[in-house]
């Protein structure tokens, strides 16, 4: 993992923990202790979901740029596969409350794109090589 991504990955998760935190404690209060566990559950499956994601993509744009672009898609297209299978298999759960899970992860996602897309705004990457040399141009 580069720096860059390890700056992007820090700027994204510390809010996006405190963030979970607050929600537990909303929830608990709102809810009690199954609005507590359903908001921590939220918040860890954010966490993990876009942790991997960025880890994945980091990965791949070690490969090249078009295998980062198939692990962004891909690894969209499997978190939304997992999340409705988690939805669908624990729709009816009274183990937590699901309104305080499907708030928690609306509101942690939310939290974690703006402050990713942030970071990536912040910092300071190149998108041009400037050792490339042009083929034909300056060869003498």
């Amino acid at each position: 993992m580069q720096a860059n991504d390890v700056r992007v990955l820090k700027s994204a998760a510390i809010p996006t923990l405190a963030v979970g935190v607050v929600a537990v404690v909303v929830a608990l209060l709102a809810a009690g202790g199954k609005g507590a566990l359903g908001a921590g559950i939220g918040a860890l499956l954010v966490g993990i979901f876009f942790s991997i994601s960025v880890v994945a993509v980091s990965y791949a744009a070690r490969v090249s740029p078009q295998m980062m672009a198939i692990a962004a898609m891909l690894s969209y297209l499997v978190k939304v596969v997992v999340i409705m299978l988690v939805l669908s298999a624990f729709g009816d759960t009274t183990a937590w409350n699901s309104r305080a899970f499907a708030w928690t992860v609306v509101v942690c996602t939310l939290v974690w794109t703006g402050f990713e897309v942030r970071a990536f705004i912040k910092t300071k990457m190149l998108y041009v090589d400037p050792e490339a040399r042009v083929p034909g141009k300056g060869d003498s």
